[in-house]
């Protein structure tokens, strides 16, 4: 699993400053020695005077709430003083508050302005931020040839996150013909800087033996490294390697440690994961209670896995009282999503009337739709619906079929 993004990093000026240098650089000392009354009082009369590198950072203090209480319209007050000016630290903080909205009212636009000022100066923070907002397309048309070219100059930089998102292009194709080795490249000098994101995605190549040889241990190692700093999607895929003893010997009870501690992040994959867990009773007991409680989650997060095994336990009333209507929901949203087993159970719900009106049109479509996405629809299921359908049924099942797969499954 792979993922691109925009993080805040508010930009501090740490240079001397000619005339005021005695004062700026007792603000900085302070703020590395976390001293942030003493910044504080440092940097305000200079921005008061004019100077753009104290506005700088008297605006990252108060975006940061040190030394003084949080107030993200006075930190954009002295960012903007600062921007206008031409500083390019400035003007990249002025972006991402816009792009944020806070203390201004979310602009995108004026985020990509501020960016594209910062970026063209040459600022690798900026360069990355600009790249992501034409990645994501927001505030300007999706680019990926211009994001391409803005994670290039900063990636070139050294910036960590760039690399991955250079990485990111790379590995999907966007922007550039898909090249697994030179994806590979950029993650693993983003990897190296310690980004948990890159050292997550470096694992994923490893896992899978793409730009790389596949090689398990090595997977295990980059996820480690991500999962050890929070990071809950390299801690599913980790609890995973445990699952399955994939570059490390077989341990439901670590398998149980990184998924918890990604579930908890309200991921939901790992959500899902959780669930089947408890509901297995592999690494800890079994609890289908809790087992509901985590495929809920999941499920509510759009989750179609999580979605058809809630379906299940309600229609079999494990861990929640047995209720039909509420498992025909969660299989409908699950075979909306094409999920083929979803599918299959929802079109039982209809040939036999449980918590939907009985429709023998609909559960022969609903099967016929799963069969065809490959789940298996035992012969004798089959007959058993089609025993009560005259020619005509059959028909319009078939044409409601086609009609289903072409909107996508979705309001069939």
């Amino acid at each position: 699993m792979r993922f691109a993004f925009i993080i805040p990093v508010f930009l501090l000026i740490i240079m001397s400053l000619s005339g005021c240098a005695t004062h700026f650089q007792k603000g900085v000392i302070a703020t590395r020695n976390e001293d942030f009354a003493t910044a504080l009082k440092e940097f305000t009369p200079l921005a008061e005077q004019g100077f753009a590198e104290a506005q700088n950072n008297l605006g990252a203090l108060y975006y940061a709430g040190k030394g003084v209480p949080q107030d993200h319209k006075t930190a954009l007050k002295w960012y903007t003083l600062a921007a206008e000016q031409g500083l390019a630290e400035a003007q990249t903080n002025l972006g991402t508050m816009y792009y944020l909205g806070l203390g201004v009212a979310q602009d995108y636009k004026t985020a990509v302005k501020w960016h594209t000022l910062a970026a063209e100066q040459g600022l690798a923070e900026a360069q990355t931020n600009l790249g992501t907002m034409y990645y994501l397309g927001l505030g300007v048309s999706l680019d990926d040839e211009t994001a391409l070219k803005w994670f290039s100059r900063a990636a070139e930089q050294g910036h960590a996150k760039a690399q991955n998102s250079l990485g990111l292009m790379y590995d999907d194709g966007r922007g550039v013909p898909q090249d697994y080795k030179t994806a590979v490249k950029w993650y693993t000098l983003a990897a190296e800087q310690g980004h948990a994101k890159a050292q997550n995605n470096l694992g994923v190549m490893y896992a899978n033996g793409e730009g790389v040889p596949k090689d398990d241990k090595t997977a295990v190692k980059w996820y480690t490294l991500a999962a050890e700093q929070g990071y809950a999607i390299a801690q599913n895929n980790l609890g995973a390697r445990y699952y399955f003893g994939l570059g490390v010997p077989q341990d439901d009870q670590t398998t149980f440690k990184w998924i918890s501690l990604a579930a908890e992040q309200r991921l939901a994959e790992a959500q899902f994961n959780l669930g089947t867990m408890y509901n297995d009773g592999r690494g800890v007991a079994q609890d289908y209670k809790t087992t509901v409680n985590w495929y809920t989650l999941a499920a509510e997060q759009g989750h179609a896995k999580a979605q058809n095994n809630l379906g299940k336990m309600h229609e079999d009333g494990e861990g929640v009282p047995q209720d039909d209507k509420t498992a025909v929901k969660w299989y409908s949203l699950a075979a909306e999503q094409g999920h083929a087993k979803a599918q299959k159970n929802l079109g039982f719900m209809f040939a036999d009337g449980r918590g939907v009106s009985k429709d023998i049109v609909s559960a022969y479509m609903w099967l016929n739709i799963s069969a065809s996405l490959g789940e298996d629809i035992d012969s004798k299921s089959r007959k058993k619906v089609e025993e009560f359908m005259t020619p005509a049924d059959i028909s319009a099942a078939q044409i409601l079929m086609k009609e289903c797969v072409a909107k996508n499954y979705k309001g069939c």
